[in-house]
């Protein structure tokens, strides 16, 4: 039987574009429940809705420009957004559990002001150049005297 090997890479990128859509999931979460979850959270619906849109939208730049950029930026801006959520959550617990209400505002907080940068940065960054194969079969490069 014959194996299908997968370039790192190509594992990778899939990777980043799961992130994506983990982001726009949690973003429907966020609007779709946005009183419950406000609620449980003890944060406002307006916030949930806010941090929701902001997740829909680093979401959908995740999605799109997962191809359009090199993998290694991908990675490293996720790689830096989930530590710091990480380091939120942890944080609004922490704070939670020693009574205090804004540990949600905190996770919360985090979520939207992060998503925002996150998106940002992977907009800003250097494109990635098409392949030589790519190239070849594109139109626009049919005189390019590069071939």
């Amino acid at each position: 039987m014959a194996q299908v090997v997968v370039p790192p890479m190509t594992r990778l990128r899939a990777g980043v574009i799961a992130d994506g859509v983990f982001k726009v999931l949690l973003a429907a979460a966020s609007v779709g429940g946005a009183v419950p979850l406000g609620h449980l959270l003890g944060v406002p619906a307006w916030l949930m809705v806010i941090a929701g849109l902001a997740l829909l939208a680093c979401g959908g730049v995740e999605i799109r420009y997962a191809r359009r950029r090199p993998v290694r930026t991908c990675v490293r801006l996720m790689v830096a957004y989930d530590s710091g959520w990480v380091l939120s959550a942890v944080a609004g617990f922490l704070m939670a559990r020693q009574g205090s209400g804004a540990g949600g505002e905190v996770w919360m907080g985090y979520q939207t002001a992060a998503s925002v940068v996150f998106a940002a940065l992977l907009v800003a960054a250097t494109a990635t150049p098409p392949s030589p194969d790519a190239r070849a079969h594109d139109p626009a490069h049919a005189h390019d005297p590069a071939h």
